[in-house]
């Protein structure tokens, strides 16, 4: 299994939000308010849901486990497999009560206000990233090694880029560190590479069921076919 390198792993988070704020910067009131691939969110929603995440960052970086590992950066996603019959995969009723969370708390943003406070959080989620002292991390019940928990943040944040700048014609190319590192996950939650005639974006919104196999990618993929998406 091919683990992340920390360094690497840093340069992946920096380099995906950054396309973030790249974005975020240049949303008015209404591109704010555009659709994104994540049925019933707007990329002003997905913006605020990444937001949350790089809060999360800023308290997990600061929270050194005692334990030793208990998940890397590929075991993280596997809750997030419908193969996998966990309440996260299955829309249970606390991904429909956080959908709404979403909804209502950025309702409550103007699209410079929410820019605002993603580019100071996420900036912050960087640095504290690159300064944490800590080898391994306490988070959502789990402990991962810091370059782990680094990289689920960058694939995270890569996926959702690809999610916010659907309908946004003039959204920069994603970042392709962490496209790779997306890529790494979803092979090794296939347990081979994905093939090689998919371009980063093609697997990443494959993998995750952003975009659906078509019956040549099912011949290609043979019995790995039914377990997609590998994740979403």
């Amino acid at each position: 299994m091919t683990q992340p390198g920390r360094t690497a792993a840093e340069n992946a988070l920096a380099g995906a939000y950054s396309k973030i704020t790249q974005v975020a910067d240049g949303l008015t009131e209404a591109t704010a308010m555009r659709p994104s691939r994540c049925a019933g969110w707007t990329v002003q929603d997905v913006l605020y849901h990444l937001l949350l995440d790089a809060r999360r960052a800023l308290v997990t970086f600061a929270s050194p486990a005692e334990e030793a590992p208990d998940t890397d950066d590929v075991s993280y996603w596997r809750p997030y497999s419908p193969a996998s019959g966990h309440p996260a995969a299955l829309g249970g009723d606390g991904a429909a009560r956080h959908a709404r969370h979403v909804r209502i708390a950025a309702s409550a943003y103007t699209a410079p206000m929410l820019a605002t406070e993603w580019e100071e959080t996420s900036a912050a989620a960087i640095r504290a990233a690159r300064a944490c002292p800590h080898q391994v991390l306490a988070t959502q019940g789990r402990t991962l090694p810091a370059a782990d928990f680094t990289a689920t943040l960058a694939v995270e944040a890569a996926i959702h880029y690809l999610d916010m700048s659907v309908a946004l014609a003039s959204a920069p190319e994603p970042d392709p560190a962490s496209l790779a590192l997306v890529r790494q996950v979803l092979d090794q939650l296939a347990g081979s590479p994905l093939p090689a005639s998919w371009d980063d974006v093609s697997c990443a919104l494959k993998g995750t069921g952003r975009l659906a196999i078509s019956q040549a990618d099912q011949s290609i993929l043979g019995p790995v076919a039914g377990r997609f998406p590998l994740f979403g």
